[in-house]
């Protein structure tokens, strides 16, 4: 799959201004790196940082993105055709060391821990961590619920 012209909005339902990826940097069946430059006309800014709620949104944003790429072909990146929808169905072991300052840009990893697929719908756990240069900002443990819609 050719990461230069990899249109994330292709794995994710969202749209600005809820949009919390901007790149994918490295993408593969169980693992993840996108990235996010905080301008400050996010909708997660607050006292000019990108607040817990965003980040949060930012790592499940990336997590599902591993999920949503299994529905697609690696020649497909423009993503026709399929639907999809997810949901955060639980959070655990948060840990928000920093928020990141408007005008930065964070790094967001993610490995797939498990996963159990159906017909039209897969329930995955993935680790999460979000990080500015190298210092980590978040960590967390997220269980996705992805459904394709036909």
């Amino acid at each position: 799959m050719d990461l230069q012209t990899l249109d994330i909005t292709n794995f994710l339902p969202h749209r600005k201004p809820f949009l919390m990826v901007d790149h994918v940097l490295s993408i593969g069946n169980e693992h993840v790196v996108t990235s996010f430059h905080i301008k400050p006309d996010c909708i997660f800014i607050e006292n000019n940082a990108l607040n817990e709620a965003g980040m949060i949104e930012n790592a499940a944003q990336t997590c599902s993105s591993i999920v949503g790429k299994s529905y697609f072909d690696d020649s497909d990146t423009r993503g026709e055709g399929n639907k999809l929808i997810g949901f955060i169905s639980a959070i655990k072991n948060v840990t928000v060391m920093a928020c990141p300052s408007v005008g930065t840009t964070i790094e967001t990893r993610a490995e797939l821990k498990s996963r159990f697929d159906a017909d039209d719908y897969s329930i995955s756990t993935l680790e999460c961590k979000i990080f500015l240069n190298d210092e980590e900002l978040l960590s967390c443990m997220m269980n996705l619920f992805i459904q394709e819609v036909k």
